[in-house]
């Protein structure tokens, strides 16, 4: 006879524990990634899924309910879905436009105005803060991470501040957006702000960002990318490119736009985006004169599969520890140690977990705030992430890009930049949102 149990809380169990500490484990050898050469996807994606299998094996063989096991698992599944599709569609666009040439004539063009070094780094980091409100951080950096290898794919130090730049810049960018970044969204469909509560947020997050990226700055070099005009060929974009990007722009619209007024959620605009990107390269074959048509198919097989993976792990794998309770020691810092250090908390939480389940954690338990309150946790949950390489989807999506130039131990050399960012931000936070009352 089954024991009918709505859920039980693990962590007070052996059992708990040890699933808790393949976790950590798993986690060991993915922040490793570099030190022991295994790519990250597969210990999150082993993680992933055999925490649930022993979860799974434990509730069987105890002959408990195993409702809410499923229960659980159905709502992980479309959790994940939905940042899967949104991710395979935006990559597929990405790469369409890599082998259209997009980036290349936008490199030349950079390049051949003389910019610096430096000056490609502000550029690049400006643009993604800007960007990705209307975008999303991710997609933002995938495509500017993209730009950036182009210029020079041999200046490492180059492209390593100039990563680190975008990707911070890209969270920051989504903090002040209720659509920019998927934290602010699933506080702003909550009901914990309007439209104006999270623009307030635009000085804690630019001016937290312009701090990071001046110290980023002094790490990189002097002089310029090697151009020389009558060596360089100058890029065209092959037939179709133009449009390829124009439908990758009405994507993201039209992803924000249903998920707002329609709610449905981002990746149903995204699908249809690749139908239309689809649907265009059929005419475009019926064209016969036109010599190079776009493959889709083949921009598909260039998509970062091991990137996709490790989201599928990371996500049920976290998803594995909110079902088994430990997320709700996250619920319980409100009481304890109140609300703006529980919140600046949440940042350095977020890193280390992913700020999706903690932002969820926090808006399920719903603790008695004020506006400002909630807007610093939105704050810190979308920047956070910045803290650690994979601590958010925008960090996790450039590591794909520049793999064994942006990894983990080279964030982790100048996160230090990335931490005073953090503390600027949250004291302009502070003194808009608590002294001056300007919200």
């Amino acid at each position: 006879m089954e024991h009918l149990v709505e859920n039980i809380n693990m962590t007070q169990t052996t059992f708990g524990w040890i699933v808790f500490g393949v976790f950590v484990v798993g986690y060991f050898f993915i922040a490793a990634e570099e030190r022991y050469h295994i790519n990250k996807s597969k210990p999150a994606l082993f993680i992933g899924t055999f925490m649930f299998v022993l979860i799974g094996a434990y509730y069987a063989i105890n002959g408990y309910d195993v409702n809410p096991l499923h229960h659980e698992l159905e709502h992980l599944i479309l959790e994940i879905a939905e940042i899967f599709f949104f991710l395979f569609v935006a990559m597929t666009y990405i790469e369409t436009m890599i082998e259209r040439n997009v980036f290349e004539v936008l490199k030349h063009k950079l390049v051949s105005n003389g910019y610096s070094y430096k000056k490609l780094f502000w550029l690049t980091g400006l643009l993604a803060f800007f960007i990705s409100p209307v975008a999303d951080n991710l997609t933002t950096a995938l495509i500017l991470s993209t730009v950036l290898y182009t210029i020079d794919k041999h200046k490492t130090e180059f492209l390593v501040a100039g990563a680190i730049n975008i990707v911070v810049a890209a969270n920051a960018g989504g903090v002040w957006s209720p659509f920019g970044d998927i934290t602010t969204l699933m506080a702003w469909t909550a009901g914990k702000g309007e439209v104006v509560d999270f623009l307030a947020l635009f000085p804690a997050s630019f001016i937290g960002w312009l701090v990071t990226g001046f110290l980023l700055s002094l790490y990189v070099p002097k002089g310029m990318p090697h151009f020389d005009a009558l060596t360089e060929s100058i890029p065209r974009i092959k037939p179709g490119g133009m449009v390829v990007v124009y439908l990758g722009i009405f994507t993201i619209a039209i992803s924000v736009t249903m998920h707002i007024f329609m709610h449905f959620p981002a990746m149903w605009g995204m699908m249809f985006g690749l139908a239309l990107l689809k649907m265009y390269t059929y005419f475009q074959k019926k064209q016969k004169s036109i010599p190079e048509v776009i493959n889709v198919y083949a921009s598909m097989g260039k998509v970062e599969n091991d990137t996709l993976l490790f989201f599928f792990g990371i996500l049920s794998a976290v998803g594995a520890l909110h079902f088994m309770g430990f997320l709700e020691y996250v619920h319980n810092l409100y009481g304890a140690i109140g609300d703006t250090t529980t919140n600046i908390a949440v940042g350095f939480i977020s890193a280390i977990i992913d700020n999706v389940p903690v932002m969820s954690a926090i808006l399920k338990a719903s603790p008695d705030m004020g506006i400002e309150q909630w807007m610093l946790v939105t704050l810190t949950a979308g920047i956070g992430g910045s803290l650690i390489s994979f601590g958010s989807a925008a960090g996790v999506g450039v590591m794909g890009k520049m793999k064994g130039i942006y990894t983990f131990s080279s964030h982790m050399k100048l996160a230090w930049t990335i931490l005073v960012g953090y503390a600027v931000s949250i004291a302009v936070w502070y003194v808009q949102f608590e002294i001056l009352k300007i919200y």
